[in-house]
């Protein structure tokens, strides 16, 4: 027992000797360091730095944002071909899907409603007043040769008949190439938005040709979560691409109680693209975001993480399709990003990223004349162009887009409250 004793007590005191031994390097080290280079080294240097300047060695993949391959900023322009009626707030189109190039011609496939009156909430809802600008929506498709002029090619899926998958509105649609087929996916609507926390599983059509006709399966392939688990309610825009031979799946859901409602991002995988689908077990595996948006970037895939939760206005990456680190933090990220991702579903090992797609502008029209529109936004999260402009970290807004974020008049009249009681 005694030479346990001296033996645990010799390693107390050669532990205790390498700690302080540790300490008096460390110490030493950074008294007798000179000034960091002038010239910020594009390489981590081989020296003690603060926590901040680790990170940007560390967290991104370059300490400058210019040359981030992940970093970029975001230009918008007008679409031409688009109707929308005067802006009455009758018409919408959101919620675009990836273009898809086929035969020389891109498609996008997106939420479209017409409907005899704008949004006017879930109580005033009913077969033909919308209770939200998604209510009462049809899956519609365009087609256009440059990305700018679209040509609206009319409706793709229908609204089934009751009690089908998606009766009351059909939204949200994203594309996926297989095999030589065509799937879209799609949330279903088995009642007015706003009633019940958006109840809409993920339904699916299938055609041979982007052109249609599409087959609806008829069937429920990625149901929502069990009672008290995170997706119970809802899983939103499911975003498919192609990995390790397999069908990925990213989805949104809106989970919590109001007013800590919380919005995540999720993953389902399959063999198939009708399923079945298997949630990942380390979902959700994106902490913020509101729309899903990714692309293959190198071995691994990026997301844009705009809007909604502690990670907004980020690009995020993650290698192993799962695990995701900010990459880069940007600004006026597109809402309801649709990107063209030419290798969304090659099973590529070598993602090249993006330059443009299409996106969503929201909150048009005059008082009750709700609706959105699309738009078209480039960028440079690509590693095959270099556009300097696309990667400036300073960007110069005009005065109105700072005052239209202007005091609700609720703050105002508590500010003018504490004023008067401060005199």
């Amino acid at each position: 027992m005694k030479n346990i004793t001296t033996v645990i007590l010799l390693l107390f005191v050669l532990s205790s000797c390498k700690a302080q031994s540790e300490k008096f390097v460390v110490v030493e080290s950074t008294e007798n360091q000179e000034g960091f280079p002038f010239v910020l080294p594009k390489e981590k240097p081989n020296r003690k730095m603060s926590a901040a300047m680790e990170r940007i060695y560390t967290d991104y993949e370059a300490p400058q944002p210019q040359h981030n391959e992940l970093f970029s900023q975001f230009k918008y322009t007008e679409l031409k071909g688009f109707d929308y009626n005067g802006h009455d707030g009758t018409i919408t189109r959101r919620d675009p899907s990836k273009t898809l190039l086929h035969n020389g011609k891109y498609y996008v496939w997106y939420t479209y409603r017409n409907t005899p009156t704008p949004p006017r909430g879930a109580d005033m809802s009913n077969d033909t007043i919308p209770s939200s600008d998604w209510d009462l929506s049809e899956i519609w498709f365009a087609t256009s040769t440059d990305g700018f002029t679209w040509e609206e090619q009319g409706v793709a899926i229908k609204r089934p008949k009751k009690p089908m998958v998606g009766w009351r509105s059909v939204t949200t649609t994203d594309i996926l190439e297989w095999e030589g087929k065509y799937y879209l996916y799609y949330q279903g609507f088995m009642e007015a938005s706003g009633k019940r926390g958006d109840d809409c599983p993920v339904a699916v059509s299938y055609a041979d040709s982007p052109e249609g006709p599409w087959t609806p399966y008829n069937k429920i392939v990625i149901e929502n979560g069990k009672e008290g688990e995170w997706d119970q309610y809802s899983i939103h825009d499911p975003y498919p691409l192609v990995h390790n031979g397999k069908v990925y799946i990213y989805y949104k859901s809106d989970f919590g109680e109001k007013p800590d409602k919380v919005r995540m991002q999720g993953l389902a995988i399959a063999d198939n693209p009708l399923g079945p689908f298997e949630k990942h077990p380390l979902n959700p595996v994106i902490t913020s975001g509101h729309e899903t948006s990714l692309f293959p970037f190198r071995k691994g895939v990026a997301a844009l993480v705009y809007k909604d939760g502690p990670e907004h206005n980020t690009i995020q990456y993650a290698e192993d399709w799962v695990n995701f680190e900010i990459a880069s933090i940007t600004e006026l990220m597109p809402y309801a990003a649709a990107p063209h991702v030419p290798d969304a579903f090659t099973n590529t090992e070598d993602g090249r990223g993006i330059t443009w797609g299409l996106a969503h502008f929201i909150n048009l029209g005059g008082k009750g004349e709700f609706h959105s529109k699309l738009v078209r936004f480039d960028c440079d999260l690509s590693l095959d162009i270099h556009d300097p402009e696309m990667k400036e970290h300073r960007v110069k807004h005009k005065p109105d887009v700072y005052f239209r974020q202007g005091l609700s008049k609720k703050q105002i009249e508590r500010l003018q409250s504490e004023s008067l009681k401060s005199n």
